[in-house]
Parts: structure tokens; C-alpha cells; sequence
């Protein structure tokens, strides 16, 4: 593990198993094209779009969540799988840390921004996660341009947006969390809620000692500040074409790893023939999506660079 590693984990509070999941995520994206050393992704990419999410801030979008949890439908987009309350919440308190993230990352541009987690229907807000905008000097107002922020884990590498949600946004961003499924219960031990309240009433009604108690509460997630790396983003504003991926062909199947546009219903069947494949054609990392109507970007396709950002920022 060389200096440039090291330091990544220093800064980021990261063990070596998530770093290798951090890079090996950006090769399979196409962030890190071949020929090129990780060290050169890491210094010029990674670590100056990467923010750290303290426990305030993630207590403020932990709130946020619960307060529109209620209007949110319980089923995943385009599919019927259902999600209990508890899944939800973590689910819509990752996206929100998403937001936050890209809040902090503007703060280079000296731009203070706010979003909009008032309680109400989902739908008001799927086209502008980015409410109000101040610049130095200026009061705040509302952005010229309709910014949307998806979030994901380390491991995403699709940038999939369903349906038409594409043409309601004027920018597409895309941001990487270091949360796993186990969040909300590291937040929960760091505010003592198990240790005063959960665990505390095991001892009292006999299911715990203090010994198992305590025992419990050591093996639980602890919180620590949540990097989250802003990876890039699209706009709507340029023409794409049509079928532009890139991928793989095995012995039968054919893996895409990479796709920069639209996408629609008859596209992998093309495809199939085009590519002379016998068995299926799915997604790296993903296999399928739950719909086939929409856009879909893979990381590496993502704009990223700091003149890139400054168009965007100039136009806000």
C-alpha cells in the first residue's frame, strides 16, 4: 500500500477493504482507464471531489427523512418490490447525505445552498433537489438551473435515470456515500439510544446482564464522519446518440460496462444480434435494471473536471 493510499485512508477515516472497493468500482466504471495508475485517479479526481459528512449534518437529513417518510411510497421505482419504514428511512437518509455532500462541495465556489426536504409529495421535488442559491454579497434566491442529485454506495457505478425524470432536470449529479446498510445504527449507538434506552430496558425486564448488554453495545457499528465522493455529473443540454456502450463478450453472454445516453425498450435485443451473442447481454455490476425507458451513464462517463464544474456554477 503506497503513500497515496494511505493518505486516503488517514483522511477518510477508511479501512483497506473499503479503499479496494473504492478503486476497484472506479476501474470496473471506467474512471481509472487502463494504462493508468490509481495513484494519478486518486490525486486528480478522487480526493479534490470527496467530502466529509459530520454527525450534524447527518442528523439534519436523518430528520429530514423521518419527516417525509409518511409521503413516500413504500415500493422501489419501476418495481413492486416493498420496503418496510425502517429500510425506507435509511434508504431516503443515504440520499439526502448525497445532497449534503454536494452542498459542501460547492462551498469551494464560496456558494451556500439549501434544498428542499419540506413535507409533501415526492414528486415536487424529483426535478430540483437544489432550492436556494447564495453567492457572496448576494441575498439568496432560487438557481437558474434545475440541479438533480442521485446518490448510491461505493459500489455503484450506473448513473441510471428512469422514465423522463432526464428531461425535468437541467443537471444530472451523481455521488458515492460510504454508508452501508448498517447506518442509521451507528448513528443510533453514537446518540446513546441503545445504550439508555434499547439495551437498558433488555437488563430491565431480564433479557440482558449487564455483561450481554454491554457485550451487544460494544459489537454495534460505531459512527464516524461519512466521506462521500461527488463523482460527476450530465447535462441535459447536449445530444446524445443512440446505443453508445461499450462492453464485454464471453464464451456466450456479453457484459456492458459502459453506456452514455438514452436507453430504451428493443436496445439490448439489437445489441444481441449486432454483437452475435447466444446466451444474454446484461449490466456490469447490476445484471439488470428494473426498467428500460430512461437514460443511463456509467462513472467514467460522467463530466468531472474542475472547468467543468465551473461552467455549471457559473450558470446557477
Amino acid at each position: 500500500m503506497n503513500q497515496h493510499f494511505e493518505a486516503v485512508k488517514d483522511r477518510l477515516n477508511i479501512d483497506e477493504d473499503e479503499l479496494d472497493l473504492i478503486l476497484t468500482k472506479a476501474t470496473v466504471g471506467g474512471e481509472i482507464q487502463d494504462g493508468h495508475e490509481p495513484d494519478e485517479w486518486i490525486t486528480n479526481r478522487f480526493l479534490p471531489n470527496t467530502v466529509l459528512i459530520s454527525k450534524n449534518d447527518y442528523a439534519q437529513m436523518c430528520i429530514n427523512a423521518l419527516k417525509i417518510l409518511s409521503n413516500v411510497a413504500a415500493t422501489d421505482y419501476g418495481s413492486s418490490r416493498q420496503r418496510d419504514m425502517g429500510q425506507l428511512w435509511g434508504d431516503m437518509t443515504r440520499g439526502y447525505l448525497g445532497e449534503i455532500a454536494f452542498l459542501k462541495f460547492m462551498e469551494k465556489w464560496d456558494v451556500k445552498a439549501s434544498l428542499g426536504h419540506e413535507k409533501g409529495a415526492i414528486e415536487k421535488y424529483l426535478p430540483m433537489d437544489i432550492h436556494e442559491v447564495r453567492f457572496n454579497g448576494e441575498k439568496p434566491r432560487q438557481p437558474k438551473l434545475n440541479i438533480s442529485v442521485k446518490t448510491t454506495k461505493w459500489n455503484g457505478i450506473w448513473l441510471d435515470i428512469p422514465g423522463d425524470q432526464f428531461n425535468h432536470s437541467d443537471i444530472h449529479v451523481f455521488v458515492k456515500v460510504g454508508v452501508g446498510r448498517d447506518h442509521l445504527f451507528a448513528f443510533f449507538k453514537e446518540i446513546s439510544v441503545f445504550r439508555d434506552k434499547i439495551l437498558k430496558i433488555g437488563e430491565e425486564v431480564g433479557s440482558l446482564s449487564k455483561a450481554e448488554s454491554a457485550q451487544l453495545f460494544e459489537a454495534l457499528p460505531s459512527f464516524k464522519p461519512v466521506p462521500a465522493y461527488i463523482v460527476g455529473f450530465v447535462p441535459k443540454n447536449i445530444s446524445y446518440g443512440d446505443l453508445t456502450y461499450g462492453g464485454k463478450k464471453g464464451r456466450k453472454n456479453y457484459t456492458i460496462n459502459s453506456w452514455n445516453g438514452p436507453i430504451k425498450t428493443g436496445d439490448l435485443e439489437q445489441i444481441k444480434q449486432r454483437e452475435e451473442v447466444g446466451g444474454k447481454v446484461t449490466f456490469e455490476g447490476i445484471g439488470e435494471f428494473s426498467h428500460d425507458q430512461g437514460y443511463l451513464f456509467n462513472t467514467g462517463n460522467l463530466l468531472w473536471k474542475k472547468e467543468e464544474w465551473d461552467k455549471v456554477i457559473s450558470c446557477l
